[in-house]
């Protein structure tokens, strides 16, 4: 078989409304988020480049992390769209035309490993497609407009989707055409696999991978890095 070539898009692209500052440059131990980030990536062994997808303005304070932190994957820095569909498919446009695979990876999921990249990675040349999540621990219930509960569903089915989200490339681009054509804008790129009757296959990732979301998300990061003392 070929050698596999893994392309991962990282999306660094939104504005941080809920946490009130730019979540990707907020301190976790005194290190920028967007450093553990981009450490996984770089230490993973299944992946052969990165594309950060950002801002324009956090163009050059990126280039400068990257520099500083010697994060040799990172081959493209591009901006990003109006919506996060917009955003991945600026990064897929500049991968490597050799590329076999794409790893889609929310910047904010900044407490990832390289192995459990690798882990999800190894899966997609099995299946095609994988992605990393997590069995739900809570019940869950859908409500009417007036917050009434309508019924409760089957938890043991139920799995809480992370990133990253890895897929075969001609599949992947087979399904953003088809978004494209049919002005389709999903929030999670294997609802694009799943628009075109494909199936996802979903491995046990980590409670730990955790988004980056809320002023309340700090401390529980920071003690979860200190507890696996990280030292970037």
């Amino acid at each position: 078989m070929a050698r596999q070539f893994v392309s991962a898009v990282i999306v660094a692209a939104g504005n941080s409304t809920r946490m009130g500052t730019d979540k990707i440059f907020l301190s976790l131990n005194a290190v920028p988020a967007i450093v553990y980030t981009l450490k996984a990536f770089e230490c993973a062994e299944t992946i052969d480049e990165v594309v950060l997808v950002c801002r324009d303005d956090h163009m050059p304070a990126l280039r400068e992390i990257v520099k500083n932190h010697n994060i040799k994957k990172v081959k493209n820095l591009t901006p990003g769209g109006t919506s996060r569909q917009e955003s991945v498919f600026a990064g897929i446009s500049l991968c490597d035309e050799h590329a076999t695979h794409y790893a889609v990876h929310d910047a904010a999921r900044c407490l990832i490993t390289s192995a459990e990249i690798d882990f999800v990675v190894r899966d997609a040349f099995v299946h095609g497609t994988s992605s990393l999540g997590v069995p739900c621990k809570d019940t869950i219930k859908t409500v009417d407009s007036q917050n009434f509960v309508v019924k409760s569903l089957d938890r043991s089915i139920l799995w809480n989707i992370q990133t990253p989200q890895v897929f075969a490339k001609d599949l992947y681009l087979a399904a953003m055409d088809a978004a494209v054509r049919a002005g389709a804008d999903y929030t999670d790129d294997c609802q694009l696999i799943e628009n075109i009757g494909e199936q996802v296959h979903i491995v046990k990732g980590s409670y730990s991978n955790l988004k980056l979301t809320t002023p309340d998300d700090v401390a529980v990061f920071e003690e979860i890095l200190r507890q696996r003392s990280d030292s970037l």
